[in-house]
């Protein structure tokens, strides 16, 4: 084992990048960071009933974009590799042999149809434990060589002691002791020759150095099989800390896929999905690294570099958490304001060019976007809030409801007059940006006898199609004379055919 602090991040490739999953990792990344340390990126590709070919390229996609780098692994290499579990079988099969010949494993003959058969018994009869007989712990040499004979391929079970407890500490958790009696005796080598999670874990974690392990507290069961096969290879076990589940928003759950509310609509559980809501990679790594850890009671907002200068196992919460949509959603607005307005409009283009169908380079050579920028960004909690705020400028055709033209307590006629008014006005007007603009129209409201907002909501549908828009003076002149002009000609059109 070396002294050099090393934390593992070990995926499996069955399912995309879940936020539970992207937490536990941030942990690990943190200490490592924080210590100095490794952090391994380890591919646990032995599941190959459930993979998902897409999958890695996800979490790994992911990770970069939330600024969890790793120091070995995929794409990276090292001195430990190879990092793909799939890659190192021989050396599972060797360490099994090794097990069977000492006399801590043993081969196990029995079908799956009778171990189906087994704990269907055992929960009719309400036994306190389901699981495997230990039926071939028992079995005879010339029993085994009659199943060899007969072309049965067994798996190799773990020989679990059957008496006493085993205990280990967990830096969250505490002190757990579990009864040997109680462990049954698990699979370490399926019959087609691939490891299980527990044998090839314990083997890469030793072989790698890996001097800390997190991980969702869901494997905490799975650790005293561990300590068992690390007892039995002679190897001192790691350090654990388990991390708690993420909870849905009510705290009665699981994160995963379930209605978020009333409305019926269901919340986004992968980082991908988060990714393309336009949540920023700063404030999800702020977020997620709030949740189970505090950085500071009294703060919220902290970047990593203070992350890492904090962290510590020991302060993470033994109790779930929650995941709240509302302070997520708070926090990201904090930080799309934080941004720079040319940052932000980098950030923007990708989501507001593929909401529009246009390519990313045409949606950069066009000026409109950066120029609203000032004018969305106070109230832009989410890069996906910009294109319905700007979508009426890349437009040459609005497309909206006559009746919307209509001023409040006013009629058709009424706003066709307060229309042509404006559009003669600005016609006019010498100078067309948003100080000019304001100076012409507010006047102009009261030599119509309107308030302000009432010409102000006429023009403002005129403009964008909209009743909710970005600060009409700014709008204006950011579209300008000819575009508005042209705009209010076919508004006045519009009205003219609800007054006829």
């Amino acid at each position: 084992m070396t002294d050099t602090v090393r934390v593992r991040m070990a995926p499996s490739p069955t399912g995309y990048f879940h936020v539970g999953s992207a937490r536990t990792a941030l942990f690990g990344w943190l200490f490592a960071r924080r210590h100095g340390g490794k952090f391994i990126l380890r591919v646990e590709d032995t599941d190959r009933t459930r993979y998902v070919p897409d999958s890695l390229d996800d979490i790994l996609d992911c990770m970069r974009w939330l600024g969890l780098d790793w120091d070995e692994g995929p794409e990276v290499g090292g001195d430990y590799g190879p990092y793909f579990q799939s890659q190192r079988l021989d050396m599972y099969q060797e360490y099994t042999r090794w097990l069977i010949d000492s006399g801590h494993a043993y081969t196990c003959y029995c079908s799956s149809e009778r171990l189906a058969q087994l704990r269907q018994e055992q929960r009719r009869r309400g036994a306190p434990q389901i699981g495997y007989d230990r039926r071939c712990r028992y079995l005879t040499p010339e029993k085994r060589a009659g199943y060899e004979a007969q072309g049965v391929v067994p798996v190799v079970r773990l020989k679990v002691p059957m008496e006493g407890e085993v205990c280990f500490d967990d830096i969250v958790y505490g002190r757990i002791c579990w009864e040997n009696a109680n462990i049954r005796d698990p699979v370490l080598l399926k019959s087609d020759g691939w490891p299980t999670y527990h044998l090839a874990n314990v083997i890469d974690d030793h072989h790698m150095s890996i001097t800390h392990i997190m991980r969702g507290d869901e494997w905490l069961s799975s650790v005293p099989m561990h300590v068992h096969l690390y007892a039995a290879f002679g190897w001192k076990p790691p350090v654990y800390a388990h991390v708690p589940i993420v909870l849905n928003p009510t705290g009665k759950g699981k994160m995963s896929k379930r209605k978020k509310g009333g409305g019926g609509e269901e919340y986004p559980v992968f980082v991908r999905e988060f990714r393309a809501a336009g949540y920023l990679p700063e404030a999800m790594f702020n977020f997620l690294a709030g949740l189970g850890w505090s950085y500071d009671p009294e703060v919220e907002i902290f970047t990593r570099e203070q992350a890492i200068s904090r962290f510590a196992l020991e302060d993470i919460n033994s109790s779930p958490a929650a995941f709240p949509f509302d302070k997520l959603e708070w926090m990201n607005g904090v930080y799309i304001r934080s941004l720079s307005e040319d940052e932000l409009c980098e950030r923007l283009v990708p989501f507001v060019a593929a909401d529009l169908g246009m390519p990313e380079e045409k949606m950069q050579a066009r000026p409109e976007l950066r120029q609203f920028v000032p004018l969305i960004q106070e109230r832009t909690k989410l890069l996906t809030d910009a294109t319905p705020l700007v979508d009426f400028a890349f437009t040459d055709v609005l497309s909206y409801e006559p009746e919307m033209l209509v001023g409040k307590k006013m009629t058709p006629a009424e706003s066709l007059i307060a229309l042509r008014a404006a559009r003669a006005a600005l016609a006019e007007l010498p100078s067309f940006d948003a100080n000019a603009l304001e100076g012409m129209l507010r006047p102009l409201a009261a030599e119509l006898g309107l308030k302000v907002g009432q010409l102000l909501g006429i023009l403002r549908v005129a403009t964008t199609g909209k009743k909710v828009a970005p600060p009409l003076f700014g709008t204006l002149a950011i579209l300008g004379r000819e575009r508005v002009l042209a705009r209010f000609e076919a508004a006045e059109w519009m009205l003219e055919r609800l007054v006829a």
